[in-house]
């Protein structure tokens, strides 16, 4: 009876193995085949192929639209010197903006752009345009400038060409 009893058990240990195994797989296999079965209609109802498709075009489009520069006409104009002997400013300058769209609206403006670059640069003292931190912060208070007068003009840059103080 011992021996009935011991084949019992052991029947019982391997069929709960079994079964075991069997969960196993199928909590592996019923995920994978719910994946597949909704990517293939996905697939087939055409979203899949559209989002692609847009993806592409959206690429495409960043790559042709590249930042375009704008040519600013040269700036000759006194700095605040304080004193007697006028000090001069050259300036030859581009504006780099993001769209090209948006150089027909820079050129529009151009004009107003030079009035505030030079009702700026004359308010400036000399040491002030002196080495690359004279030189930023110009930059920055172009852009700022730039920024008001042309609204909507996304301005990535103002690219300084040719700065000579004299």
């Amino acid at each position: 009876m011992s021996s009935a009893l011991a084949t019992t058990e052991e029947d019982t240990g391997t069929k709960a193995e079994n079964s075991s195994g069997k969960r196993k797989l199928i909590l592996i296999i019923v995920p994978v085949v719910l994946l597949a079965v909704i990517g293939a209609g996905l697939w087939f109802s055409g979203i899949i192929p559209h989002l692609a498709k847009n993806a592409a075009n959206n690429r495409v489009s960043a790559i042709s639209e590249s930042p375009t520069l704008v040519e600013v006409p040269d700036i000759v104009t006194n700095l605040d010197n304080g004193s007697h002997r006028a000090v001069f400013v050259r300036l030859k300058a581009r504006i780099e903006v993001a769209h090209v769209a948006d150089q027909v609206l820079i050129s529009n403006e151009m004009p107003r752009i030079l009035d505030a670059f030079q009702t700026y640069l004359r308010s400036m003292r000399p040491e002030e345009l002196r080495g690359g931190e004279g030189t930023y912060r110009l930059r920055e208070a172009l852009m700022n400038r730039i920024d008001v007068i042309a609204a909507p003009v996304q301005v990535l840059d103002v690219l300084f060409i040719e700065m000579l103080i004299q």
